[in-house]
């Protein structure tokens, strides 16, 4: 039967991922873990196999557009398809009831914890690009390509976590004149395999939960769309500041933090977040004194 409040929760983040390229399990999983209480290991096991269905259909709208690199995508792939079943199996050896569910809410949250500072370092990437830098052809750096697709897919495996939201701070590290819709574009598309084989695997070992992943597409598939279609106008000044405040406060939650640790954290990084903007607006403004 139909959860309209999961599927409701399940429509924004699908925009989110359309919009941004990031976010699937990094907000779909801890809302099912926390406010819904579902068991993690079933909240990863149903959002994995959710996003199977849901990541061709933004992948396939900037396919249309053309702002998705074919090279790219298959060194991703080459890494994260096998690893993605690999973290599976992992996470399925460390341990059998209370104790697995344990240990998959602990490598969530520190998963979320990794995801929300790159959010943060994201601008300090992207801020050394000059105009008309990004219109240059990347060249495809192979080894470290397989690389983060074996690291973002071992993470997927075991969290659910990372096909966008991590993997998309590793590609900006790597080419950091690869334009942003592009980016986006690729990353939707190289999660596609990543996800099938992550979800191959908890439908061997994981907890599947039929009808959640159902309430679950029946939001995101079209919000995922939505987003999409909007992807090129994303106002991701303001959609980064709400990640970072929900994805610390999941991870927090989830290691166990108490109420006060929570609000003293999430000052801090919000802290970090706007000295990195003010930092970046003198900087532009003494270039345009300069120039």
């Amino acid at each position: 039967m139909i959860d309209f409040t999961v599927a409701l929760a399940g429509l924004f983040v699908g925009f989110v991922v359309g919009l941004t390229g990031m976010g699937g399990g990094a907000l779909m999983t801890p809302i099912l873990v926390l406010l819904f209480k579902v068991q993690p290991l079933a909240a990863v096991s149903s959002d994995i196999l959710a996003s199977m269905i849901m990541k061709p259909v933004g992948g396939g709208v900037h396919w249309r557009r053309g702002s998705v690199n074919t090279g790219l995508v298959k060194w991703l792939v080459l890494g994260s398809v096998p690893s993605a079943f690999v973290g599976v199996l992992i996470m399925k050896a460390s341990g059998q009831g209370p104790a697995l569910q344990e240990h998959v809410k602990f490598a969530l949250g520190i998963a979320l914890l990794v995801v929300a500072v790159g959010l943060i370092i994201r601008p300090l990437l992207v801020r050394g690009r000059k105009p008309g830098e990004s219109m240059a052809p990347v060249v495809v750096k192979r080894l470290p390509t397989v690389l983060i697709g074996i690291a973002g897919g071992l993470v997927v495996g075991v969290t659910s976590v990372g096909s966008g939201s991590l993997m998309i701070i590793l590609l900006l590290m790597l080419y950091p004149k690869l334009r942003l819709s592009e980016l986006v574009g690729t990353d939707l598309v190289q999660a596609i395999p990543l996800v099938a084989s992550a979800a191959l695997g908890h439908a061997f070992f994981g907890d599947l939960h039929l009808a959640l992943t159902a309430s679950i597409l029946v939001g995101s598939v079209p919000g995922v769309f939505i987003g999409a279609q909007l992807s090129s106008r994303a106002p991701d000044s303001v959609i980064r500041p709400a990640l970072i405040v929900v994805l610390l406060a999941s991870a927090l939650k989830l290691l166990g933090s108490t109420n006060l640790v929570l609000g003293a954290v999430l000052v801090v990084f919000l802290g970090a977040y706007i000295a990195v903007l003010l930092s970046g607006s003198r900087t532009e403004r003494a270039a345009l004194v300069k120039s």
